[in-house]
């Protein structure tokens, strides 16, 4: 968190980081996974926010479907 709390962005809302608990349970809770699976997502698809949000998509539809 930025200490001049004026000086902020949004750059950090564009990445979900794979090794802050809350950042992976919330990412998870969001998408409908497991915790293992959405670390599991953050090493395969990387940190950005809108990749993972895609490939969490397809994860949730593929095990929707079997």
């Amino acid at each position: 968190m930025a200490d001049d709390k004026s000086k902020t962005d949004g750059r950090d809302r564009s990445r979900v980081s794979g090794s802050e608990p809350y950042e992976v349970e919330y990412f998870a809770q969001k998408h409908g996974l497991g915790a293992q699976q959405a670390r599991d997502l953050i090493a395969e698809v990387g940190n950005d926010r809108e990749k993972l949000d895609a490939a969490a998509g397809k994860v949730k539809g593929q095990r929707g479907s079997a």
